[in-house]
């Protein structure tokens, strides 16, 4: 596996996600507030990322859910897929609704259990992401919530073991854990089961 890198902080507030029928709130609009070119120590907890909020704790909070990491490598297909839609290219950051943009760290790579070490913070893998509709009525696209699972294009939770600081362009350093299944791997069966009614 290459060398894992931070990229970017991000974090969002609650505010009104529009759509054809109406409102619901939302903090996946997420900014960056560390980048490689503005590199800010930013502090984490348990409870995740200072500053930034989530509308549903009991869905995407803490302990479990407490921090959100998405790869960068997967920000062409999803720019890809706006241009074929005619929509306007998403940011660099936080267009996902990702607190840690990371590079190096894919679904398929990745194990539940496995901890990462950035700046002073400890991590432990936690699960895939399983978006719903607020997905689709952010980025404009009718299936995006769909095609993100379908391309296994998750991303991952994280919960956090040891509180400090991270700040766009540390390193992420990973100890593996029990390593019975992997990201891409459980968001498959969990998919599979939906489809079947089993969650």
């Amino acid at each position: 596996m290459p060398l894992a890198q931070l990229l970017s902080v991000c974090v969002g507030r609650a505010a009104p996600l529009l759509s054809r029928t109406g409102a619901v709130h939302s903090a996946i609009a997420k900014h960056p507030i560390s980048t490689l070119q503005n590199p800010v120590r930013c502090r984490v907890d348990t409870q995740g990322l200072a500053g930034d909020e989530s509308v549903e704790p009991g869905i995407h909070g803490a302990p479990t859910q407490a921090v959100y990491l998405y790869p960068s490598e997967h920000y062409a297909f999803w720019q890809q897929l706006r241009a074929q839609f005619h929509r306007p290219p998403l940011p660099d950051a936080g267009a996902l609704g990702e607190n840690l943009l990371v590079r190096g760290l894919l679904e398929r790579e990745v194990w539940i259990g496995d901890h990462l070490t950035i700046g002073s913070v400890v991590l432990r893998v936690t699960r895939p992401r399983e978006p719903c509709f607020k997905l689709d009525i952010h980025l404009q696209l009718r299936m995006a919530a769909k095609m993100m699972v379908q391309s296994g294009f998750s991303g991952f939770y994280a919960t956090v073991v040891t509180s400090g600081e991270v700040q766009a362009g540390d390193r992420i350093d990973i100890t593996p854990g029990e390593r019975q299944i992997t990201i891409a791997e459980r968001l498959s069966i969990n998919a599979a089961g939906a489809q079947r009614g089993l969650f």
